[in-house]
Formats: C-alpha cells, structure tokens, sequence
C-alpha cells in the first residue's frame, strides 16, 4: 500500500483529499503546514507527497526545496498560482507535476498513479514502450510492427531525455537547453515541431497521444 503525504492547511481540502484517496486504498498522512511536513517526511518516508506552496509558515518553495533535498519521492505541487513561470520554478525546484486549484479530482489520481510508476531517481525503464513501438535507448533502435524507425539524432536526444523520467513533467526550457543549448532556451517552436515528428513515428493516434504528452506552456512528459 503507497503511503501519501498531503500538505495543505484548507480543512475542507485536506478531508477531501483523505476520503478519496483511503478509498482507493492508499495510507494517507497530513500535515498543515511546511514545517509539520518536513518533520513527517522526514520520519515516515511517504511513497509521494501532495504539496500546496500557499503554507502558514514557511514559503512552498522552501518546503519543496527541502524535500527534494533529501529525497527522490515523488512530489505533485497543488496550487492556486496558475502562471506558467510559477510551474516552471515549481518544476525546475524537484517537481514531478503541477496540477492548478481547483482541479478535478480524477486528473489528480490519474496524476498520482503515474508519478509512482517511474523509477525512483529517474532511472529510465529498460524496454520503455510508445504504442506499438519497444524502444532500446542502448542500442538506439526503435521496433514497430513492420520493423525498424528511424529517428534523427535530434529526435533521439528529446526522446531519450523524456524516458529518463517516466511520469515527470520536464519542462521545455529544460529540454531546449539540454538539447540545443542556453542560448536557445525561448525557442519553445522547435519542440513543438520535433514532438510532432514523434507522435507521427511512434504514437498510435498522434492526435491523441498516449505516451507523449504536452503541458501547454510548460513542458513535456512520457507516460509509460
């Protein structure tokens, strides 16, 4: 049984969140405030963390920053901030995800039972899959049902950056200057565009990716 850890200190929210998520059988704690959740992480080891940024005591970035700090868990920040840089500098601080209040409840489970199937420290899946495709990032080879795809180089170095993280959000930003370089960081069209080519290769329906997903504005993720 997954052990999550809600921080929030909305009573209404906190209850909410309990009843839904003992329902489906996962071992819930709460904390209130940055403090009294840094302590309870600390002590119990929670399998993934619910994290509001508007706490009492301490700034929410502080919290995430601290929890990242000493632990690979997964963390999904919940938030009334809704701009996009507010996600990046939640994401770029050891975010898995950020979902925005008010959010509907099935998108936040969905959200949860992704983060807890990657691998702890992003250690990439052995044989991850996109559709009808097993991709061997050792080998750099990708098989379909009517054999080998190929992808550039470039189209490589994105994907291979995705599936390092299976279920975690990585922003644009992050991807264009790994990929192209610092100086490129604002060309978030050359993403869009490559994803595209991806989707085309790999996805079942490109329309309706499974396996690759875009955050509008923020960024990018492989659901195993």
């Amino acid at each position: 049984m997954s052990e999550i850890l809600i921080v929030d200190d909305e009573p209404a929210l906190l209850r909410t969140l309990r009843i839904n998520l003992s329902a489906r059988h996962y071992a819930v704690r709460t904390a209130a405030s940055g403090g009294e959740a840094l302590d309870r992480a600390a002590h119990t080891s929670p399998d993934a963390v619910l994290l509001d940024l508007g706490l009492p005591d301490l700034d929410g970035m502080d919290v995430l920053r601290g929890l990242r700090s000493h632990s690979a868990m997964p963390i999904i920040v919940l938030s009334g901030r809704s701009g996009a840089a507010d996600k990046v500098d939640a994401l770029d601080a050891g975010a898995d995800d950020y979902l925005t209040k008010p959010f509907q409840m099935e998108e936040l489970l969905a959200r949860l039972r992704a983060v807890l199937r990657r691998p702890l420290g992003g250690v990439p899946l052995l044989q991850p899959v996109i559709g009808d495709h097993t991709v061997d990032l050792a080998a750099t080879t990708v098989t379909g049902p009517a054999g080998p795809v190929r992808l550039t180089p470039t189209e490589w170095r994105i994907l291979a950056l995705l599936l390092a993280n299976p279920g975690r959000l990585v922003p644009g930003k992050q991807i264009l200057r790994e990929v192209w370089g610092p100086a490129q960081e604002g060309r978030g069209n050359y993403l869009r565009v490559y994803l595209a080519g991806l989707r085309r290769k790999l996805e079942r329906d490109p329309a309706r990716p499974r396996h690759l997903i875009t955050e509008p504005g923020i960024g990018y993720r492989y659901e195993p």
